[in-house]
């Protein structure tokens, strides 16, 4: 009935099996921390102090007057002791380019993501995806969440699917890159368009949060109070999420009062008479990270038959002895 609703176990206690989740007042305002039980892989990234003053100095630097090579300007580049299996193909582009500060580091990159209108398949968040930004490309499996305005904690919510005709938010870990930029996602085995975007801050402390929802029926009722059963089956479970708020599907609100019985009963207290079809549910909350499984993407780790799906046009040419640079 509910999206995010999952049943409680009945053979573990539920502040073993939830023991990651928390329960927020308000999830535009209640306060979380957003440097509190990061994993590991957050000590081999990078973060700015402050991105949009780091990315204005690194832009000021690459239109000095003074750096010989600008847009545009067609430049002869030697390259010497080249393994022979790294030259491309005749009729194929070969790709040269440079790096501005920083972008060498790895941090959480942001961007957003549109599902392609020729692709009608489900993109589960974490699926393996390969993210072509800007002149790299990378095998990724990234998080979505909601592309909105985030309120005075920082959260927005985690996307289990990436839907169609609505712009979401996909989470990687990959290198920065200083400016916008456009992005495409492809499937791994082909060159099917998924999803298109727009790179945004490369951001560590975005808070994605995964929502679940517990639900319990009321059993009795009386004025504004209410006996809850099924959302629990233990009263110690009652008194570990005692301080969570709960709401019904007709907009009650209220909390627990008090564990009845040895069966996880539970007195609730809205504010105002429920009616006994209604369903009281309780929110928790978990913060999500993307997985570290990125890795450049290279047609020489496919097969013959997936490298021909990613075979370039047969009208294009390439001059041998001049490269052009872009920027």
């Amino acid at each position: 009935q509910f999206p995010d609703e999952v049943d409680t176990p009945m053979d573990t206690p539920a502040r073993q099996r939830f023991a990651r989740f928390r329960g927020l007042q308000s999830f535009r305002t209640s306060p979380w921390d957003a440097y509190e039980n990061l994993p590991l892989d957050y000590a081999r990234i990078f973060q700015f102090a402050n991105l949009r003053r780091t990315q204005q100095r690194v832009l000021r630097m690459a239109n000095d007057p003074l750096v010989p090579a600008h847009a545009g300007v067609r430049v002869r580049l030697v390259l010497r002791d080249v393994p022979r299996d790294a030259l491309p193909a005749r009729g194929r582009l070969f790709a040269v380019y440079a790096l501005h500060a920083h972008e060498h580091q790895m941090s959480v990159v942001h961007f957003t993501a549109l599902r392609s209108e020729g692709y009608a398949e489900p993109v589960r968040s974490k699926d393996p995806l390969v993210v072509h930004v800007g002149f790299r490309r990378y095998r990724v499996q990234p998080v979505f969440s909601q592309h909105v305005r985030a309120g005075a904690n920082g959260v927005h919510k985690f996307e289990r699917f990436l839907r169609p005709g609505v712009v979401s938010v996909a989470s990687v870990y990959a290198p920065i890159q200083i400016g916008r930029v456009p992005v495409a996602l492809y499937l791994p085995d082909s060159s099917t368009l998924v999803a298109t975007g727009t790179t945004l801050d490369a951001d560590p402390a975005r808070i994605i949060a995964k929502r679940i929802v517990l639900t319990g029926a009321p059993f009795k009722i009386h004025k504004r109070g209410a006996v809850v059963r099924y959302m629990f089956f233990n009263p110690e479970d009652v008194m570990w999420f005692k301080p969570v708020q709960l709401h019904t599907k007709f907009g009650r609100i209220g909390h627990i009062t008090e564990s009845l019985g040895t069966h996880g009963y539970m007195k609730c207290i809205f504010d105002g008479p429920i009616k006994q079809m209604d369903t009281v549910c309780m929110n928790l909350y978990k913060r999500v990270f993307p997985k570290w499984s990125t890795e450049l993407w290279s047609e020489r780790d496919m097969s013959a038959a997936e490298r021909r799906t990613w075979e370039p046009p047969a009208d294009q040419e390439q001059d041998d002895e001049d490269v052009t640079m872009e920027s």
